[in-house]
């Protein structure tokens, strides 16, 4: 696998924007667009994501031969390397993976990711996976309480990385997982996904776009959906919503 190109432009309307227009112009990638600033980041669900200086945004661009349902796997991978990135600054056990692809330090979200995909001119899919950390700073007007690597420092770490620092630390553990799942299947990024889960073995709340289910959350399936385990014993596969750990309806 060669190793993605790295570009780090000082100010942009959003990295996951760039990586459709630099696909649709018929770059096949695989390279690495990051931002100092955005000035519209978003999030899953046409949410803004805030992007505060210090902050890491990034967006993965490469083309994919995979079916969309395999390709959409790689919010899993994202998931893992920033956990992988953060264990060499925060305390490795305070960092989890809320599903499908929320991590969290010590229960507080730090790093949101975004998966878009479309038609690439040589044929197959582009890919872009979007990945903001909160290095520096966490926002305050969100729904669920936020966090920042800066706040949970491990010891012996004396600040939190810059975009500099952090992009290739992320990239690396990009790579790795890739890799692993290129040789071992979707098998090995579910079981790393789960030994890092939260929430699993316990009540969840799923709101989805008609309907609003409960139930304990058992893990993932074969294709990354939510097990969720309802009360009269049937099984029910959540493969998009929003998913509330720890609650009941």
């Amino acid at each position: 696998m060669s190793p993605a190109e790295l570009l780090v432009l000082d100010d942009i309307d959003s990295t996951n924007a760039e990586a459709r227009r630099q696909a649709e112009a018929g770059h096949a990638g695989p390279i690495w667009i990051a931002a100092r600033r955005q000035s519209s980041g978003r999030g899953r669900r046409g949410r803004a994501w805030s992007s505060q200086t210090g902050n890491l945004a990034a967006t993965h661009l490469s083309v994919t031969h995979r079916p969309p349902a395999e390709a959409a796997q790689a919010s899993f991978i994202a998931a893992l390397a920033v956990a992988d990135l953060l264990d060499h600054y925060v305390p490795p056990a305070c960092v989890t993976i809320k599903w499908p692809n929320d991590v969290l330090v010590e229960g507080r979200k730090i790093s949101g990711i975004l998966v878009e995909s479309g038609p690439a001119p040589s044929g197959g899919l582009w890919l872009a996976v979007g990945i903001g950390v909160n290095l520096a700073h966490a926002p305050d007007d969100v729904e669920r309480p936020a966090t920042a690597v800066a706040q949970h420092l491990a010891e012996g770490v004396m600040r939190p990385p810059t975009l500099d620092e952090a992009l290739p630390v992320l990239a690396e553990a990009w790579t790795g997982w890739i890799t692993r799942r290129e040789a071992l299947g979707f098998e090995v990024i579910r079981d790393a996904w789960t030994r890092r889960a939260h929430g699993l073995n316990a009540p969840a709340v799923a709101r989805l776009g008609h309907e609003t289910v409960e139930g304990v959350a058992e893990g993932l399936a074969d294709d990354g959906a939510l097990r969720l385990r309802l009360a009269d014993g049937s099984l029910r596969l959540i493969s998009a919503g929003d998913v509330f750990f720890g609650e009941r309806a």
